[in-house]
């Protein structure tokens, strides 16, 4: 089933940013319009917290909270992995 859009067309850039590196986004929640999760879920990525970010509904600066989301998801553990797998790849 094909998740509601973000009404916001800054955040909901960042989800479908999100969505193309594997994270999962689940919508639905109280006080927050949803969640997004990795895929890789470890406890050694974030300072030991799991690798989970609440995306708000009505968010004072739209695009803040977009720049936000798209760092947690290039920051997380499982894209520096996929990066570095890419990397190693490369040089043969």
């Amino acid at each position: 089933m094909a998740r509601s859009p973000q009404p916001k067309q800054d955040i909901e850039a960042a989800l479908r940013h999100a969505e193309s590196q594997g994270w999962r986004v689940a919508t639905g929640g109280s006080p927050a319009w949803g969640k997004i999760c990795c895929p890789y879920n470890d406890t050694g990525c974030r300072c030991g917290e799991f690798c989970i970010a609440c995306i708000w509904s009505t968010p004072k600066n739209p695009g803040k909270h977009a720049r936000s989301i798209r760092r947690a998801v290039d920051n997380g553990t499982f894209n520096k992995l996929m990066q570095d797998c890419m990397q190693r790849k490369s040089k043969g």
